[in-house]
């Protein structure tokens, strides 16, 4: 018998996410992230866990930016880029633009990263200092580094979350600050798309989840707990499903709940994209089987860098004999991995041969007569295994 081929490195023919589903759950720049995962080959279901209110006419902005013209601030901390924008084309709405622009101007301007630098260079304004790390608690530690902050007055832009910690601390240091609240976070319009997000997480359906706001995972959660699904979704996001986070931040909620869960170096929509596309096929099984290179994805098959879609049934049967490499998996085992379980062991052989079918290569499954099934490992793994 000749010598089988030795096992072929993962192939990156297709793209980095084909054979994957990815769950957005942004309302804010979601078809900037769609678009992202979709251009690395991912299927993507959107549905937003929260949405902005903006405060334009709300009292509570018009009141912040009242204080701060009769007795301006110190210094002022611009969070997000958005919301600083927000809140200069409020104050031009109401004709207070030109002066604002004028106190914020002679206020020391702090700015958490490049994207509020941006909104303040666009109203004319220049930051003193911006952080590397994009970070509200670099920000933090840099105003309290300063010893007593009594008699500073601290303008601080909200960014939808309360940042109560950072306010705290502030306070506690002697500071007198003034929350400006450009926006708020409320649950979506129509919670339709969320709840066809959360039921096709809660049936496995999707491989990896995102969030860019711990509002957006508060968010899913509150939708879960009003559907009693809370429990389920938690138990899925330990499992299989992961968990890809813009930054740590974002991360907190879920890690508070041992969600585990992850986050690029750069606190960017385009970098978690890129670590999706490393962290997603890193776990998946690589198998030389029959002469060929199978990669089982989520919802396909990479036969030898070709990729090939498999339907639920059939891949659920693939995945439990991945999960055994050359051992033989009964047909009572598989049929209760089959999706909407099954009554005999025809449905198995049914999930089989259509398996055998989406791969095109009938050999990679072998049937062990009166036993089940299996993969056909190569014997020289099969060996040494």
């Amino acid at each position: 018998m000749p010598a089988s081929p030795p096992p072929r490195s993962r192939t990156r023919s297709a793209p980095p996410l084909a054979g994957y589903t990815v769950a957005v759950t942004a309302a804010r720049r979601a078809e900037e992230l769609g678009a992202l995962l979709e251009r690395r080959g991912a299927a993507v279901v959107h549905g937003p866990a929260l949405r902005i209110a903006p405060l334009a006419d709300d009292e509570e902005l018009r009141d912040a930016t009242g204080q701060l013209l009769a007795r301006p601030p110190d210094v002022t901390v611009a969070t997000t880029g958005i919301g600083f924008r927000g809140w200069m084309e409020a104050a031009d709405g109401w004709g207070e633009g030109e002066a604002l622009r004028g106190v914020l101007a002679a206020s020391e301007l702090l700015a958490r990263g490049p994207k509020a630098c941006g909104a303040l260079r666009a109203a004319g304004l220049r930051e003193a200092w911006s952080p590397a790390s994009e970070s509200s608690s670099e920000v933090l530690e840099r105003l309290l580094a300063r010893g007593d902050l009594a008699g500073l007055r601290i303008a601080v832009q909200l960014h939808g979350e309360p940042l109560r910690d950072f306010l705290d601390a502030l306070r506690g240091a002697g500071a007198e600050v003034v929350p400006v609240p450009v926006y708020r976070w409320t649950g979506p319009l129509d919670p339709g798309p969320l709840d066809r997000l959360l039921d096709a997480v809660l049936s496995g359906g999707v491989d990896a989840l995102t969030f860019t706001s711990a509002l957006a995972a508060a968010g899913l959660y509150a939708r879960a707990e009003e559907r009693g699904a809370a429990d389920d979704l938690t138990r899925v996001l330990r499992g299989r499903t992961q968990v890809a986070c813009v930054g740590p931040v974002t991360a907190a909620p879920l890690l508070a709940r041992d969600i585990p869960a992850y986050w690029p170096e750069r606190f960017r929509v385009g970098a978690l994209v890129r670590l999706l596309g490393e962290r997603l096929p890193a776990t998946a099984p690589v198998l030389p089987a029959a002469g060929h290179t199978l990669e089982v994805r989520g919802t396909a098959v990479l036969l030898d860098g070709e990729l090939r879609p498999v339907s639920p049934g059939p891949m659920a049967v693939l995945r439990v004999l991945a999960r055994r490499p050359g051992a033989v998996v009964s047909c009572a085992d598989l049929l209760g991995c089959l999706p909407g379980g099954g009554t005999d062991e025809h449905a198995v052989e049914a999930a089989v041969a259509r398996l055998r079918g989406a791969l095109g290569v009938p050999s990679v499954v072998q049937t062990v007569t009166k036993r089940g099934y299996r993969i056909a490992l190569d014997p020289a793994t099969a060996c040494g295994s």
